[in-house]
């Protein structure tokens, strides 16, 4: 992390922290959350906006505006989720679900929010918004068979690894025939495992949890196993069109509508974000290691 000063170490713990605690134990806090008063429960989210003052604070940056959005955001989640969960009892998917999905997934790809952290520390803000929809979707909505679960199994690197034999032939060879992929081998192999590390906690496992546990698992109820795979993945390869470019940028949509696949398939063999994070890692590290 970037200008890691003591306040955006402190930031990145407290926002940590929820998505350790759902992680671990998702199923009881989410008996725990229905014990308490509606109103708390829609309510409680409003502190997700403590990182943004605490960091925005000490980096002479704090806006009213965004402080505002990031108090009322949450709580819009968790409302939502809550009127979700009462019309839509089956969990078949509701037009709310959509429209969070839908909100989540923009603001982060078109950088929408970004303007309200400092430079280098960006990611913080995609963190806190993981944080508001992993309350909602977990605590209020109760959203099932999601497979957010930190107790790794040995199933999960049988299935990720797979499925990453399976993958990287089919998209290294997709890759250099399109000139996508530079074959280089530079970076110093000693960082190999604590980078793989990094990005199995930063990128691949909140991206499998959104378009894995969420958008997946909700199309498989309306249109079916073979339809949410395709239409995930295709989703997913759209959400990198902006990635290492200017302009639109089809080859990694592509290449990552491809790779999408794959990370589907992980996930839904025993619905386990942890065996898709494990795939997309994988290839995320031989990506920056060897091309």
């Amino acid at each position: 992390m970037q200008n890691a000063t003591p306040a955006a170490i402190v930031v990145l713990v407290l926002e940590l922290t929820p998505a350790a605690v759902f992680g671990l134990a998702a199923e009881r806090v989410g008996q725990a959350c229905a014990c308490w008063p509606s109103t708390l429960r829609t309510a409680l989210p409003a502190l997700c906006a403590l990182p943004y003052v605490l960091l925005s604070c000490s980096q002479h940056m704090f806006s009213w505006k965004w402080c505002a959005l990031y108090a009322a955001l949450p709580v819009a989640i968790a409302w939502l989720l809550g009127q979700a969960a009462i019309a839509d009892p089956e969990q078949r998917g509701n037009w709310r679900d959509a429209i969070i999905l839908l909100t989540l997934g923009l603001a982060v790809d078109l950088r929408w929010f970004e303007p309200a952290w400092p430079s280098g520390l960006t990611g913080l803000g995609k963190l806190l918004l993981i944080d508001a929809a992993l309350y909602g979707f977990v605590a209020i909505r109760r959203l099932r068979g999601t497979g957010f679960d930190f107790h790794l199994h040995w199933s999960d690197w049988k299935t990720g690894l797979r499925e990453l034999a399976f993958l990287t032939p089919l998209v290294v060879g997709l890759g250099l025939a399109l000139g996508f992929l530079h074959p280089h081998g530079n970076a110093p192999r000693f960082s190999m495992i604590p980078t793989w590390i990094y990005i199995f906690i930063f990128i691949a496992v909140p991206e499998e949890l959104f378009f894995r546990a969420w958008v997946q698992n909700l199309l498989e109820r309306r249109v079916g196993r073979q339809a949410a795979l395709a239409i995930t993945a295709v989703l997913f390869g759209l959400s990198h069109f902006n990635k290492r470019s200017a302009h639109f940028n089809w080859s990694y949509v592509l290449l990552a509508s491809v790779a999408g696949i794959f990370y589907g398939r992980a996930w839904r063999e025993q619905r386990r974000v942890p065996a898709s994070a494990i795939t997309h890692a994988s290839v995320d590290a031989i990506w920056l290691f060897w091309f």
